[in-house]
């Protein structure tokens, strides 16, 4: 064992993945960032390249072994995080067959009412079909498409000669461990949104036959599953070599985003809250048990911890709301932009929204800018400004954002302390937006609870992959590791701003209720 082991930690987002090099106590000793291109297509379409993923990966990782002139023998595990609901067709070889199809592609929407409809429909799930998903699996496949199973649907009907060649649908971290260690394998966290499992006893998740009937889906075609702190195996010696590292780092399962999240939150416990703030969403905490709220979009799914559950939702769009900002409104490349400010724009946004008063002189700005799952089910909703008048200013538009971003938080919270039974009195946030200190003090202004920011926010997906490959090869647990994380500072709601958000918020509802017809109407098409 090296004097100091390392665990080569992979955060794959939808912009690239952060791969950072994290002793097995937790502490992140250096990291970096490679990014990868995206591809949206008519319809609702969403693609990535896998080949892209990995050679960013690889990029990545040797510049973190270079910059901190670690020992290739000094890294002891690796794991992999990745965002959620993406799915890779690969052949017998691993070969993909085709671009990713990840997580805001909604391709899939007319197949999924296909398999999940019947005679009689509760919000549009055949009466007969919605008892068997709810209690094996706690979930149903999203209406909006967006779920693996519904990708892997439009790839059997749009593209059937892919489906017929195709030896297994991976998640995007599952096709990651297949480049690190040549084995096919899934985790039950990685696996639930296929709508395939029974997740009833989570000593021994796997597929149930009739789920897989009823999905039309052959089980040779899924991966073999496994636990997410298990071992899968060690890195080939090709993927070792493009690493930088040496074939006997052994590779763990790992979990996708979500999960990954809330283990580099620190909210290890059940009823523990946090706020992830990036290019989307999610408001979430761990549960002792299964349950599922079909009318807001949320079940509680395996989690990456052995024998748990964790509140699965998500939004669309948070961090994502403040990019349009960037490039579609501030900074479009036209013959406007003379002298382009875009590099350091986050930290101007900041001290304009610290100095302009709070509610946005009136303008209410709601994120919806790709849809939306929770805790509404839409995919034709959409976002915009509201209230705009002759008074309006760039710092009124752009305080909106951050402001609009929250109110939708607010939005969830009701919905998930309801879910969990309980009112949380403090949630962790994490994610790049975790970064502003403005936009932590409306969180907690806006949501009336405090918010803790996490330390180094935006490396709680790596952090947390870390953890389960440190608890996976034994050197703690996950309580004692979450220990180590630190909270670089606490937000107390501001007391003086609670009628003005309490007025917001009700007026931010009314906007979706109102127009919800409108949205449909508009964007029928997706």
């Amino acid at each position: 064992m090296p004097a100091q082991p390392y665990i080569l930690a992979i955060d794959l987002g939808t912009s690239g993945p952060k791969v950072a090099l994290v002793t097995t106590d937790g502490a992140i000793a250096h990291h970096t960032f490679e990014p990868t291109p995206l591809t949206l297509l008519p319809d609702g379409g969403a693609e990535q390249n896998p080949a892209d993923w990995w050679r960013a990966v690889t990029t990545a990782a040797r510049r973190v072994m270079a910059e901190t002139a670690a020992a290739p023998e000094s890294v002891v595990g690796v794991a992999v995080t990745a965002q959620w609901s993406g799915t890779v067709a690969v052949n017998a070889d691993g070969e993909p067959l085709m671009n990713a199809i990840i997580w805001m592609d909604s391709r899939g929407a007319p197949y999924i009412k296909q398999i999940s409809g019947g005679r009689i429909t509760i919000e549009g799930y055949g009466v007969e079909k919605l008892p068997r998903w709810l209690r094996l699996t706690g979930g149903i496949p999203a209406q909006s498409g967006k779920d693996s199973i519904a990708h892997i649907l439009f790839i059997k009907h749009r593209h059937p000669e892919i489906y017929r060649q195709t030896h297994k649908f991976l998640e995007p971290k599952d096709y990651l461990n297949l480049k690190l260690t040549g084995e096919f394998a899934a985790s039950y966290d990685s696996i639930a949104l296929h709508w395939v499992t029974d997740n009833r006893d989570l000593t021994r998740v796997d597929y149930d036959n009739r789920l897989l009937a009823m999905t039309t889906i052959e089980r040779e075609k899924l991966p073999d599953l496994r636990r997410a702190v298990d071992v899968l195996g060690t890195v080939t010696p090709q993927a070792a070599a493009e690493l930088g590292i040496t074939p006997a780092a052994q590779v763990v399962l790992g979990t996708p985003d979500v999960h990954s999240a809330a283990l580099g939150s620190g909210a290890v416990r059940d009823f523990q809250a946090h706020l992830y703030i990036g290019t989307s969403a999610w408001l979430t905490c761990h549960v002792p048990f299964k349950k599922t709220d079909i009318l807001h979009n949320m079940a509680s799914l395996p989690s990456a911890i052995p024998e748990r559950y964790l509140i699965a939702n998500e939004q669309e769009t948070a961090g994502a709301c403040l990019n349009f900002l960037k490039d579609n409104i501030l900074f479009h490349p036209d013959e406007l932009l003379a002298d382009s400010g875009a590099e350091n724009v986050y930290q101007l946004f900041d001290k304009i929204v610290e100095r302009t008063p709070a509610g946005s002189g009136g303008v209410i700005f709601t994120p919806w800018l790709y849809g939306e799952r929770t805790p509404v089910e839409d995919h034709a909703v959409r976002g915009g400004f509201y209230n705009v008048s002759l008074h309006t200013t760039r710092e009124h538009l752009i305080r909106a954002v951050f402001e609009g971003v929250a109110l939708n938080a607010r939005w969830l919270l009701g919905y998930v302390e309801k879910f969990a039974g309980r009112e949380f009195r403090s949630v962790n946030m994490i994610g790049g937006g975790a970064n502003s200190d403005i936009w932590c003090q409306i969180h907690a202004d806006v949501l009336g609870r405090t918010v803790r920011q996490v330390a180094d926010p935006i490396l709680a997906n790596a952090r947390g992959v870390a953890m389960l490959a440190s608890v996976g090869l034994g050197f703690g647990s996950f309580e004692t590791l979450a220990r180590h994380i630190k909270i670089a500072r606490t937000y107390q709601p501001d007391d003086t701003r609670a009628e003005l958000y309490d007025e917001q918020f009700a007026t931010f509802r009314e906007i979706y209720k109102r127009n919800r017809p409108l949205y449909a109407r508009l964007n029928r098409k997706g």
